[in-house]
């Protein structure tokens, strides 16, 4: 969404579809793919990951300025221009995402007999 949108907002391209499971507030115009192919949803995120042994005090600090900063309105405002939302985890809810969509994605990849070269 970051690379297309401002070609999307000047009409240079045309978004047929968003793949999250609800429209985006930038853009509420565009539906979602699962409107017209239930059950659809790919979304994206980006994570901050520390090595396994991480004292649980660091892992709880760097996890607490980080959700701290996606409360600020002015990184909020910035990463809303570029068609993102902020979504502020504890370390045990981002482990579940990460989890989930590991096996999600392992599913796809065994059923289409995907294999790396």
């Amino acid at each position: 969404m970051v690379a297309s949108l401002e070609y999307v907002r000047t009409g240079k391209l045309r978004a047929l579809g968003v793949t999250s499971a609800t429209r985006w507030q930038t853009l509420p115009e565009v539906p979602t793919i699962g409107e017209f192919v239930p059950g659809y949803e790919v979304n994206l995120w980006n994570g901050v990951g520390a090595p396994r042994d991480t004292p649980k005090e660091i892992v709880e600090k760097l996890n607490g300025e980080i959700n701290a900063g996606l409360a600020d309105p002015k990184i909020r405002a910035r990463l809303a221009e570029l068609g993102s939302v902020p979504m502020p985890l504890s370390p045990t809810e981002f482990g579940k995402l990460w989890a989930d969509d590991t096996e999600k994605w392992g599913k796809v990849i065994r059923a289409a007999n995907i294999k790396a070269d």
